[in-house]
């Protein structure tokens, strides 16, 4: 109870310093603390044909045209079979398919794959990663991320924060009620074995920022598991007062289905599994089963493989090769 105490402190303490809206970041602001950092805007791709094209087009027409924060777009295309790519290029993207990135690597699968490679193919001293399939973007996502990084050369990370609604198949808006794995998987992990990290309001969001140098000395899981297992990497790495978070305002995007979001859990348990694991804090003769039997409606059971795979920190490999 006490150590619990310790951490609840410790999480209200880092709180209110770390803890910000996108309004309090303005964009002109921004571009007078920037100097000479540059930044790169990172969104991995999967049939996004429908919100893409509107995503590369605020982000250029108010960060990039009117005013020069962001110095590159970059859409990773993760294997579309939709016109997701020419969509993107279209509306002033730079584009890349996800295996032609290190294609000298085995390729593998899943959205930390794309996001993986995105960091090695752009060249941002700062890094924003942005979802593709976001259907309430807005520049102030990029902007607002950016603005603890760019004013404060102590922040390494910061995440978003938005308030996330759920639309049932009624067609039903329920405010905060999105967000099914983070409360049922997430966040009880977290608290459970990293509280410090208790205070990010939306561990599993896919916006998010940091400076290359942290970004490229951690491994990311290539599945879902991948901003889990970078939240509690990156703790390690730079320490919670390193990290920070800002409110967005809300997110509205394509929902799972509920089969999907029990794949998606068995990942991230994987991923906390494995962190346990490296840092010592679990001892087992034999890793966990990876297989997650799943029943539909008309009593079929799936049996399906929640393993992850994991690529390693992108300085290990660049380093590797120089050596080579």
């Amino acid at each position: 109870m006490e150590t619990d105490l310790r951490a609840l402190a410790k999480v209200q303490k880092w709180y209110g310093p770390h803890s910000s809206t996108a309004a309090a970041w303005p964009v002109d602001t921004l571009n007078r603390a920037k100097g000479n950092t540059t930044v790169s805007v990172v969104l991995p791709a999967h049939n996004e044909e429908s919100t893409v094209g509107d995503i590369v087009t605020a982000i250029r027409r108010d960060l990039v045209e009117r005013a020069p924060l962001v110095d590159e777009v970059l859409v990773v295309d993760s294997r579309s079979t939709d016109a997701t790519a020419e969509r993107a290029r279209e509306t002033g993207a730079r584009v890349v398919a996800q295996d032609e990135v290190l294609p000298h690597l085995p390729p593998l699968a899943g959205k930390g794959e794309a996001l993986w490679k995105g960091l090695a193919a752009s060249h941002g001293d700062v890094v924003v990663f942005v979802d593709a399939d976001l259907r309430s973007f807005g520049a102030h996502y990029v902007s607002g991320l950016l603005g603890p990084l760019l004013t404060d050369p102590g922040i390494q990370f910061v995440k978003a924060a938005y308030e996330r609604p759920y639309t049932g198949e009624d067609g039903v808006v329920r405010r905060g009620a999105g967000g099914r794995v983070t409360e049922l998987v997430a966040r009880p992990l977290l608290n459970m074995f990293w509280p410090e990290l208790a205070g990010f309001a939306q561990p599993l969001g896919g916006e998010y920022a940091a400076r290359r140098q942290a970004l490229e000395r951690v491994p990311f899981v290539t599945e879902y598991g991948v901003e889990f297992g970078l939240l509690v990497d990156l703790l390690q790495l730079v320490g919670l007062d390193a990290m920070a978070q800002v409110d967005l305002g809300h997110r509205t995007h394509t929902h799972q289905p509920i089969d999907a979001l029990g794949r998606m859990a068995g990942q991230i348990m994987q991923t906390a599994w494995s962190r346990l694991e490296r840092q010592g804090r679990v001892l087992a003769p034999a890793s966990p089963a990876h297989t997650l039997l799943q029943f539909g409606l008309e009593g079929r059971a799936d049996l399906v493989d929640v393993a992850v795979a994991e690529r390693p920190p992108l300085a290990s490999l660049v380093l590797e090769e120089d050596m080579a």
